[in-house]
């Protein structure tokens, strides 16, 4: 039986209070936090990315921080600098920790930042750390950045490169809500502004039970037979097996190993969220499109015909089969 398993149903459920009508998303961050990952999410303006890492971090004893990207943000300003102290000093310089060293970073619109400062934070994901001046820098153990990105911006936008997409483990896309939502979002926003919010007395989640439900995860059983399906879907991608051959003409370059790993995490991760102590095939192709999309890059024949990466996963999660 999973000690942390109710706790972080509970943190959900007081997510998705405020996050109205975005379950999807909710889920999501919970998913990337607990596969100790970081995560891009892309959507228009106004449907609640900012607002959705936020009530994250509020309902969790977590350190939380903004950085709002734009085009003449330098590396320093995210990671911090070496501060001068003056000759009379012990020591003349001492490091002064940026934005980055928090437990949640949202690094709002990621691409209107140039390629030093994306790199810059694209490095602190993978290695955990940020080095300044030669001497290197541990972030907190529990550590997740929450990217945005806006899809109908283009001017004045530095796209990330494919190789760097790679290193989120997921990529979600966010739509509009359905009217019955939106409108009690209307409700929820207008009780805030006038004051009636009442803020959550609950007690904040302790960071622990996140690692422990880490260690529950790591423990969940996956079969062989699904271990080759996930890297018989990945090989697919590459044209290494018949199954993508309907769609090998729409794909110029396939998932990466990563994308395997990804997966395998987010399978694990899932089954656990749904109370299971083994993975499913369901909950692979759950978490299929939001693992690989971003690790595909489609041809021209398929920007021409209108095909999507969605459209490419769904035809290889029908082609795949089981063994």
């Amino acid at each position: 039986m999973s000690t942390a398993l109710p706790q972080i149903q509970e943190l959900s459920k007081r997510m998705q209070a405020s996050i109205i009508g975005q379950p999807a998303v909710v889920e999501r961050l919970l998913l990337t936090l607990l596969c100790n990952g970081n995560v891009l999410v892309e959507g228009l303006p106004g449907l609640a990315k900012t607002r959705a890492v936020k009530s994250l971090a509020q309902n969790m004893e977590a350190a939380f921080s903004r950085i709002q990207f734009t085009p003449d943000l330098l590396p320093s300003d995210i990671t911090g600098s070496e501060v001068y102290l003056g000759e009379d000093a012990a020591e003349r310089f001492a490091f002064q920790q940026g934005p980055i060293f928090a437990n949640i970073v949202l690094a709002d619109e990621i691409n209107r930042a140039p390629a030093k400062v994306q790199a810059a934070l694209l490095e602190a994901m993978e290695e955990r750390q940020v080095t300044v001046a030669s001497n290197s820098h541990k972030l907190p153990d529990l550590f997740m950045v929450m990217a945005t990105q806006n899809p109908i911006e283009q001017e004045g936008t530095y796209p990330l490169p494919e190789a760097q997409m790679d290193r989120f483990l997921l990529h979600v896309y966010i739509d509009h809500p359905d009217p019955a939502s939106e409108l009690a979002i209307l409700r929820l926003v207008r009780n805030e502004g006038g004051g009636h919010n009442n803020k959550a007395t609950a007690e904040p989640l302790a960071q622990e039970v996140i690692f422990t439900a880490r260690e529950e995860i790591a423990q969940v059983s996956i079969a062989e037979s699904l271990e080759r399906y996930i890297v018989d879907i990945v090989a697919a991608t590459r044209g290494q097996n018949t199954a993508g051959e309907s769609v090998a003409k729409y794909i110029q370059v396939g998932v990466s190993p990563r994308g395997s790993i990804a997966l395998d995490k987010c399978a694990r991760g899932h089954a656990w969220l749904q109370g299971r102590d083994h993975v499913t095939v369901e909950d692979i192709r759950a978490v299929a499109h939001d693992c690989l999309r971003h690790r595909l890059v489609l041809s021209f024949e398929a920007n021409a015909d209108g095909v999507t990466t969605n459209d490419v996963i769904d035809t290889l999660l029908k082609n795949v089969a089981i063994a």
